[in-house]
């Protein structure tokens, strides 16, 4: 009512909002909730629209946001320490160990030829030493930004592409420490024996973090079993604690977050409780940061200062030639060649996380200026478009040097289907209007594989076992079971109908799936979405997340018994991505159906690339020993996604591998091609997500969150 009032009584905007501040943080869901999605469709960067959002909003615009808001600094503070631990938790510490001898060699090039240039660059404008040399160490980091397109080309276990990966944890760790070192020395006087001892302090305070947090997460997640909120909180819990700590030593809070990040990294893991992190700070703290950070760019300052301009100018060519002249010296002492090399320099250009954070936390202490935070601002959005846009073009046609690892990848899923006595397929029955085609596509594939159908009915748990709504569960379970086994008998199958009470419905089909050694699970999925599903994650999510077998998503729009030909699209040249094509040849043997493998390439592509493709996965292909191999199709177009859905036209069914997003700092992610096909494909669809343990070889398949996103909370 008050704030009724006040409109009534014709008070100012700006008065209004400065006595209410829901009213700007409603002002900030609406920015980030429609202003990413519309400038995406214009084929622009999210992030730029929310820096732009901020611009437009805040006091050199139309002054509707203030920068002294105590409630939006805070949130803000929570975005920036939440984007250096998500810069943390994304470094692939395997990477950087398989390769640890070239990653340090890179990433020492990367960092100290960058910081020089940027110190000298600071000093040319007159910048004190410790400005500059934090100018420098600006340039010294670098973000991941083009993974999704190296994962797309199925070139990302080539040694270069993994060293330069390697790398970002050097440059990142060493970018920071200058950072606070930096901060440190404008506190007082500059003496070596403070200097030591704060980098004692550094160093004590790393060791405390990277090894106590460690193994802390360790045993809590031993010991927490499924609780997944549990863990999520315990997560935070490290983030803050981590930020304190830091601060306590008169460190900066983005060096605990980032170093909390590397700490829990592989506790964490690829599981679900990571999702959960990663999607809180995406949906709404890190875009607030980011809109908050529009706030303080004051444009038209800025584009009247020639000083200015002459700053980003040289800083932007500074960066660009500094990471070139890193990837030169790589080239020389590692041997390689032109493609390679080029590539290592467009990944390490983009500058995203730990530039940004490490420019605020400067400017706030009072060692940058505004000028350098518009300036470091501009240089962002530069190189994190010109960064990808480079590695599309030089990426394309790169080799795998790590063929010979994957190569052992196939042969121990052969190895261990020889070894089970029965092909067991679990179907999880939930709905009876899907469950008819669920049961004829897994009757086809059993009695294909000699196998055996195992209808599952999970019935939820109450506290008393004698609960009418657990008897009403149970008996619609039967009757579920009952029609499952009637059909499956008429399919000419065996079945063996299992029924389980248990907590939850995804832990339920695990556990049954463990306990019975299934060989595959087949579930269907709806088209209901929702914020729930993506924070607390659906069925289907926990199911491929938690399963030790491989995992069919599908969703069938006619009898499985009428497919003649099945498309399998292949992103890349990874032996694991040939599940799907084995899952796909067993029912095509079963319909006497044709299956195709189809290869979308960049549409610059030379025709020697793709003779070059054809014949990797005609090798790759021939390791199945299929009877009757598939048929292979190379298309180059500049859209995989809409190559795939032109060919899909003709076709059946469409068997897809889940690729999950790697989610850059920020949460930007670039959506990946399952996703949107999922969306946009008219024929039936079968989604194959391969279990957990391929994570520990060479060559990772992943399971992607924003896909299963898209189905429905339940069992369908």
């Amino acid at each position: 009512m008050e704030l009724i009032s006040q409109v009534l009584a014709l008070e100012s905007t700006s008065q209004v909002f400065g006595k209410e501040p829901i009213v700007p943080f409603v002002i900030l869901l609406v920015v980030i909730l429609v202003v990413p999605i519309l400038f995406e469709r214009l084929q622009l960067p999210g992030l730029v629209g929310l820096l732009v959002s901020g611009v437009v909003l805040g006091p050199y615009g139309w002054n509707l946001l203030h920068t002294e808001s105590a409630f939006r600094t805070l949130l803000s503070d929570i975005g920036l320490v939440y984007l250096m631990f998500v810069a943390g938790l994304e470094i692939d510490i395997e990477q950087f160990r398989r390769t640890k001898n070239q990653s340090l060699g890179f990433g020492s090039l990367s960092f100290l030829v960058p910081l020089l240039v940027g110190t000298l660059v600071g000093r040319f404008f007159d910048f004190d030493w410790n400005s500059s040399i934090l100018i420098g160490s600006l340039f010294a980091s670098h973000t991941l930004l083009a993974y999704p397109i190296l994962s797309r080309l199925g070139v990302v276990n080539n040694e270069a592409i993994t060293v330069t990966i390697g790398a970002t944890i050097f440059t990142d760790i060493a970018a920071l420490l200058v950072l606070a070192i930096c901060v440190a020395m404008k506190a007082g006087p500059f003496s070596f024996g403070r200097l030591m001892t704060l980098v004692t302090l550094l160093a004590l305070y790393s060791i405390v973090v990277l090894v106590g947090f460690d193994w802390a997460g360790k045993q809590f997640f031993r010991r927490s079993g499924d609780e997944e909120g549990n863990q999520f909180l315990f997560v935070l819990l490290s983030v803050f604690l981590a930020t304190v700590g830091a601060q306590l030593i008169g460190v900066e809070k983005i060096v605990g977050a980032f170093l909390a990040g590397l700490a829990v990294n592989e506790t964490v893991g690829e599981g679900p409780v990571k999702e959960k992190v990663v999607f809180v700070g995406s949906v709404l703290f890190i875009p607030i940061f980011f809109v908050n950070l529009g706030l303080l760019i004051n444009v038209p300052a800025f584009l009247q200062s020639i000083e200015t301009l002459q700053f980003t100018f040289f800083i932007i060519i500074g960066l660009v030639a500094s990471k070139f002249i890193a990837a030169f010296l790589a080239k020389l002492v590692y041997r390689y060649n032109w493609q390679e090399t080029l590539t290592m320099w467009s990944l390490s250009v983009p500058q995203v996380g730990a530039t940004l954070g490490a420019t605020i936390m400067g400017y706030r202490a009072g060692l940058l200026d505004s000028r350098i935070l518009t300036s470091v601002i501009v240089l962002m959005l530069i190189t994190s478009t010109l960064g990808p846009f480079i590695t599309s073009r030089v990426a394309a046609g790169l080799t795998n040097s790590g063929i010979k690892d994957q190569q052992s990848v196939n042969p121990a899923y052969q190895k261990q289907e020889e070894n089970d006595s029965s092909y067991t397929i679990v179907v999880p029955v939930h709905n009876p209007q899907t469950q008819q085609y669920l049961i004829e596509m897994a009757a086809l594939l059993a009695r294909e594989s000699h196998g055996r159908i195992i209808p599952l009915a999970i019935a939820t748990a109450f506290a008393h076992m004698d609960a009418p709504q657990l008897d009403a569960s149970v008996q619609r379970s039967h009757r579920l079971l009952a029609k499952a086994t009637a059909l499956s008998k008429v399919l000419g199958v065996e079945a063996q109908p299992l029924l389980r009470i248990d907590d939850a419905f995804a832990q339920g089909i695990s556990r049954a799936s463990r306990e019975q050694k299934a060989s595959l699970i087949i579930m269907g999925w709806g088209k209901r979405t929702g914020f729930k599903a993506r924070l607390f994650g659906n069925v289907i999510d926990n199911v491929l997340w938690a399963s030790h077998c491989p995992v069919a998503v599908t969703r069938l729009v006619e009898s499985p018994k009428k497919f003649q030909r099945i498309l399998v699209p292949l992103e890349n040249l990874m032996t694991p991505s040939l599940q799907p094509v084995k899952f796909a040849q067993i029912l095509a043997d079963a319909n006497q159906a044709q299956v195709t493998i189809l290869n979308v390439c960049e549409r610059r592509t030379s025709s020697s690339k793709i003779a070059w493709r054809r014949s990797q996965l005609s090798l790759l292909i021939s390791r199945l020993a299929l009877q009757n191999p598939p048929e292979i199709q190379i298309i180059a177009h500049e859209n995989t996604a809409q190559a795939i859905l032109q060919a899909a036209r003709l076709y059946d069914l469409v068997v897809l591998p889940f690729i999950r997003n790697r989610t850059v700092p920020g949460g930007l992610a670039i959506s990946d091609v399952t996703t949107q096909l999922a969306k946009q494909l008219t024929c039936s669809i079968v989604m194959l997500g391969e279990p957990q343990r391929t994570q520990d070889v060479v060559v990772q398949t992943e399971v992607t969150s924003s896909t299963t996103a898209a189905m429905s909370e339940g069992i369908v």
